[in-house]
């Protein structure tokens, strides 16, 4: 992240060579520990820096090197550092401590129980926008706000800060609809077919959507084997003014950036926490210039919400902060007991979505109904459908193939669609006894299409021949894995052979 702010006095420096260290997003320099400005300095591996070169300024995390495959006048940047300060093999970067960072405090203090006010709280956002925060000082915060969960307070000076860090967006409509999935829950890609339906009903759906964090696809995953969704603000415009609603990365236009940073770090933890989960959603939602959302929470055994009680909490919270900032919310509360449609992984939930939108034979009819049951309820929240009437109205816009129609000429719109990709290497999971199938675990079904490839390989995934309830014989078929490569495929058939209750039989 560059800063504006900071001062720029001589300091010494070192001449920018690009070293191909790929760190995904954290800026990283490489010296040798006997380079003058090292000594001069007593920089020491792990250091802040603050470097600048041409007017520009990022924070980077220091590694020493011994030996002479860096020169001693040299600073190797990684590719996020070199992209962020622009520079040219040889140009001049200035190297110096960086500054403390002030806000950090506030996070000391939360680690030891004490509540933030709405100022500590700006503090420490303006500073992770500004890139003054490593992956450890990330993962502090994070920690203290999970094992002491954020209460109401805080949790409204979180949301409104991580909006004012990033753009706004508004449009000439006074309602304007958005959609939530908690997660938790492989195969729910409902928001195409929502996006679909509500603007074939004339209603404005500027949809900006997540990757991954622990699932096997993102929203923004899986839409992207079937359209372009590295938009702008610019094009993001263009298309919601064209057709009225459009699925696009969030990543890509700046909203709430704080969150994508947080994402990434939640990533890794493996952690989503109640508090962080709700401002990541509000705040996009309202950076989005949205004025109504539904949010579908899946409630179930293995889902990530696993108690009507658990639910019950969430959407008194979510709907309770929503309302501080104007936006109304509407909280439903969906079967998370399995997956839902056929696909888990990117290009196989495409499939599935391209199935219902298509109403082909075949399609998976549970995707179908909660994808019409969320646009139904938008439809109802927006006055566009009587109580209890939406989910109808849902469902004849899919019957008719306005929705397919509409669906066709955003992807069009976003910059042409496609076709997603099929997989090179397949296997079946077989039965090995005979009964009713009683329990599908979420989170091992996602662990086992995640180890298959997803969603970095877009083809990788899982696809479910069973769900609860059916009748099996030994032998059966129960899931088929997709993978890129042989050893995904082999990590993922091993994974499965190792867990007996991942689909769990009763004889």
């Amino acid at each position: 992240m560059t800063v504006s702010d900071a001062s720029h006095a001589a300091v010494p420096s070192l001449k920018a060579r690009r070293f191909g260290l790929h760190a995904q997003h954290e800026s990283i320099v490489l010296m040798r520990r006997d380079c003058p400005v090292c000594r001069s300095e007593g920089l020491s591996s792990r250091s802040q820096l603050l470097l600048s070169a041409g007017g520009r300024e990022i924070y980077a995390t220091l590694y020493q090197m011994d030996g002479d495959i860096l020169g001693l006048d040299e600073a190797a940047l990684s590719e996020e550092a070199w992209r962020l300060l622009e520079v040219a093999p040889g140009d001049p970067v200035a190297v110096r401590h960086a500054p403390a960072i002030e806000s950090m405090s506030s996070v000391r203090r939360r680690i030891y129980g004490s509540r933030l006010d709405k100022s500590a709280i700006q503090g420490i956002i303006q500073d992770v926008a500004a890139g003054r925060y490593t992956p450890i000082h990330l993962a502090a915060f994070l920690t203290a706000t999970s094992v002491l969960p954020l209460d109401d307070a805080e949790l409204v000076a979180l949301t409104r800060a991580m909006v004012d860090v990033g753009d706004r967006l508004s449009w000439p409509s006074d309602v304007v609809m958005d959609k939530h999935c908690i997660g938790g829950l492989p195969g729910n890609r409902t928001t195409p077919i929502v996006v679909a339906i509500l603007a074939a009903s004339g209603l404005v759906m500027p949809k900006t959507s997540s990757r991954a964090i622990t699932s096997p696809a993102g929203t923004a995953d899986t839409m992207e084997t079937l359209a372009p969704v590295d938009l702008d603000v610019p094009a993001m415009r263009r298309v919601v003014e064209a057709e009225g609603g459009c699925v696009v990365w969030g990543g890509a236009v700046r909203l709430s950036p704080v969150d994508d940073i947080f994402i990434r770090v939640e990533r890794v933890l493996d952690v989503d926490t109640e508090g962080q989960l709700i401002a990541s959603v509000l705040s996009k939602k309202i950076a989005a210039g949205a004025t109504h959302v539904v949010m579908d929470i899946p409630v179930g055994p293995t889902a990530k919400v696993r108690s009507q009680e658990a639910a019950d909490k969430l959407a008194t919270r979510m709907t309770t902060v929503a309302s501080h900032f104007g936006l109304s919310a509407r909280c439903l509360q969906t079967d998370g007991a399995q997956p839902v449609g056929v696909g888990i992984g990117p290009a196989l939930e495409a499939h599935d979505i391209l199935a219902v939108l298509q109403n082909r034979p075949g399609a998976p009819g549970d995707l179908r109904v909660r994808a019409c049951l969320l646009a139904g309820a938008a439809l109802e929240l927006a006055g566009q459908a009587a109580a209890g009437q939406g989910a109808r109205a849902a469902e004849a816009v899919i019957a008719d193939g306005r929705a397919w129609v509409k669906f066709q000429r955003i992807c069009e719109a976003q910059g042409g669609m496609r076709i997603p990709p099929t997989s090179e290497r397949r296997a079946v999971i077989r039965a090995t006894r005979s009964g009713r199938v009683i329990l599908v675990n979420n989170r091992q079904i996602s662990t086992l299409a995640k180890l298959a490839g997803a969603p970095q390989q877009k083809a990788a995934g899982l696809e479910m021949h069973v769900r609860l309830g059916a009748e099996v014989a030994a032998g059966d078929a129960l899931a088929t894995v997709h993978a890129e490569t042989r050893g995904e495929l082999d990590y993922a058939l091993d994974y499965a052979a190792s867990h007996a209750d991942l689909i769990e039989i009763e004889a």
